[in-house]
């Protein structure tokens, strides 16, 4: 509940209704909840930092392998044809369609890697009980702008969509980078599940404490 004296710096916005909050301490295991929207404000979980650098370190290596292996052979006629991510991305290289091309690299392949290792540079040094390095607040940061625009899950979402379609005219042989890609969602999914920002933020405003 809302403490009319809270101090500001003590007091926590919901993300979903923006209801105000007073931070408490919280004993370990518990969560808070928000009293309006029953959204999770705070958690706490003494290991759960490390969980997610070793979440965000295995979403990085298997998207570096799910950009670098073929993600998907097709075989119709006997004409066999492999297909990785980067060649997806490179049919859109004509003319007016260059705008789609970049987008795409960006939403399924930059922006991931980019939210992954801001992720990693911040939560780094808290892991290890060290002072966060230099920028680690605008690195979180931008890893939580971040977030709306990484879209892997939609990738692989539309291409089992489309695997399914054309698997009545082809024989499909998906690659390792597909389930890489999947394993990437996964993980995303997992990680963001283990993320409470008011931890982490006052970890990088307040190391001491």
């Amino acid at each position: 509940m809302l403490d009319a004296f809270a101090s500001l710096d003590d007091l926590v916005a919901c993300p979903q209704c923006d209801t105000l909050h007073a931070a408490q301490d919280l004993p370990d295991g518990a969560r808070a909840y928000c009293q309006r929207c029953g959204i999770v404000l705070m958690t706490s979980q003494p290991a759960a930092m490390a969980r997610i650098l070793s979440l965000a370190l295995t979403a990085f290596v298997m998207m570096i392998a799910a950009v670098s292996f073929p993600f998907l052979t097709l075989d119709a006629g006997g004409l066999q044809n492999a297909t990785s991510v980067i060649d997806a991305v490179l049919a859109f290289n004509d003319g007016l369609a260059i705008p789609l091309a970049v987008a795409v690299a960006f939403f399924i392949m930059v922006i991931p890697l980019i939210r992954l290792v801001a992720l990693i540079y911040a939560l780094g040094p808290l892991v290890r009980d060290q002072a966060p390095r230099a920028g680690a607040r605008k690195a979180f940061g931008l890893a939580e702008r971040l977030r709306p625009w990484s879209m892997a899950e939609i990738f692989i979402v539309g291409v089992t969509v489309a695997l399914i379609k054309v698997a009545g005219l082809a024989a499909v042989t998906v690659g390792p980078a597909f389930w890489a890609f999947a394993g990437v969602v996964i993980i995303t999914v997992l990680k963001d599940q283990l993320i409470c920002r008011y931890s982490i933020w006052e970890a990088l405003e307040h190391p001491n404490s």
